[in-house]
């Protein structure tokens, strides 16, 4: 619950109580703050209960105390509003450009309250499965999108969400952060730790083979028939299941065997900056506002799904560019500014591990789940993004992993980065083939 007069209330029965919070060996709170996290924390404000010590009635103070806390706890709290706008656009037909507008910019706060969430919930349950829960739900928003789409059985569109939060990550956050944290530190070296970079280069590698090797399948198939396509599905599959052991493999060094690599200076911030914090809410109370936040980003995101397209035509706007560009950018905003702070505070390793973190979360998790999860519904999509959308993978890993090569930074890395960003949504925007393809599908579908 909401601390009122500094007690926790239990939602149940009314009573205060002490939250049981799990400590560590001596006897602190063992709560590890993620990039993801620590990032969306920059975006939080405290609320101040003073008026709710009027309200006589303790149900309704606790629940006015929970709404304070979830609701104004961020300063992003006024785009709350677009919520209710998206659901009248919605039911009152206002036309799909508003729909989708709107419905992308209420996704924006309830990503940064979805971390809030995930972060109380992990104060009751320790480091490991506190660990576990903000590592899954660092891109819940991706992934919920990326259901929807399956069910609607637009895959063309799932691919260009998924890759451009991928790219949006990798060139525009990272290079963002390289930029202005060089901009404001022109006469201090940048350094940051280079094992955290290397291990999610060497995994986004790994990921870029699993997406090559259907599309070299394809153009190395002389006469391609109905055949190789299947052999492509069934590669895509266990290329898939390849991608998921390893991201599995990766969250139990991150947060078990090498956790120090992860960990020095997010600890450090935490300690600068929450020193001996406790949870603002209970857990059953986080938990059935977290359930509550899901349910909503579903329906937003089932929104979104659905006027991509008629956006689309009503801008003049390509496909590819929308969830490519415009997706990524609009609904992660939190993330991505928070990342951006902590650069001009100079701490890059908490940059790197949310802009590298969250792109290797989508391209060894997000994306592979989503082949076996379509594999199960009886959906047939593959890893192959396409010859130019593959290329651009590749192009934005290989600059990333060379401008982070030798533990420094400047920022002229963040410039070329961020050019690189730039050259590759111009290409996007100006691309038409993409949405030919789409509309190909589309009629396919229908009949």
């Amino acid at each position: 619950m909401g601390s009122v007069g500094h007690e926790n209330w239990d939602m149940e029965s009314g009573d205060s109580e002490q939250p049981n919070i799990k400590n560590d060996d001596h006897g602190r709170c063992p709560l590890s703050r993620n990039a993801h996290s620590l990032s969306a924390s920059l975006l939080r404000k405290k609320s101040d209960p003073a008026l709710l010590t009027q309200v006589r009635f303790r149900l309704l103070n606790m629940f006015l105390a929970n709404l304070h806390e979830v609701i104004l706890g961020t300063k992003l709290c006024l785009l709350f509003l677009a919520i209710p706008l998206a659901m009248l656009a919605e039911y009152r037909n206002f036309g799909r450009p508003w729909i989708f507008g709107l419905s992308l910019i209420g996704l924006a706060p309830l990503a940064e309250r979805v971390s809030f969430l995930t972060e109380q919930i992990a104060y009751y349950t320790g480091p490991t499965v506190g660990g576990l829960l903000n590592a899954t739900c660092g891109n819940a928003t991706e992934l919920i999108i990326a259901i929807f789409a399956l069910h609607k059985k637009k895959i063309l569109v799932l691919k260009f969400s998924l890759l451009g939060s991928i790219l949006s990550n990798l060139l525009l956050v990272l290079g963002s952060s390289l930029l202005f944290g060089g901009l404001a530190n022109p006469k201090k070296e940048q350094k940051f730790d280079r094992k955290q970079a290397d291990v999610n280069s060497i995994l986004l590698l790994l990921g870029l083979l699993c997406h090559v090797l259907p599309l070299m399948f394809r153009y190395a198939s002389v006469e391609p028939d109905i055949t190789t396509s299947h052999s492509i599905l069934w590669l895509s599959r266990t290329s898939s299941i390849v991608m998921l052991v390893a991201y599995f493999a990766y969250l139990f060094f991150q947060l078990k065997t090498h956790r120090q690599i992860f960990e020095s200076e997010e600890k450090e911030v935490e300690d600068d900056e929450h020193p001996q914090e406790k949870p603002d809410l209970a857990f059953w109370s986080a938990f059935v506002w977290l359930i509550g936040m899901t349910v909503i980003i579903a329906m937003l995101s089932e929104y979104v799904v659905g006027t991509l397209e008629g956006a689309s035509e009503s801008w003049g706007i390509s496909v590819s560019f929308i969830g490519l560009i415009i997706l990524p950018i609009v609904g992660n905003a939190a993330e991505h500014a928070g990342s951006i702070i902590f650069a001009l505070k100079n701490k890059l390793d908490i940059s790197l591990g949310v802009a590298m973190g969250s792109a290797t979360q989508i391209s060894m998790f997000v994306v592979p789940l989503c082949v076996i999860v379509a594999w199960t519904m009886g959906i047939e999509m593959d890893l192959d993004f396409n010859l130019l959308e593959t290329s651009s993978l590749a192009i934005s890993i290989l600059i990333t992993a060379f401008a982070l090569q030798d533990g420094t930074s400047h920022y002229m890395k963040g410039l070329v980065l961020c050019l690189a960003y730039g050259a590759i949504a111009a290409c996007f925007f100006f691309d038409k083939h993409s949405d030919k393809i789409a509309i190909t599908i589309k009629n396919l579908a229908e009949k």
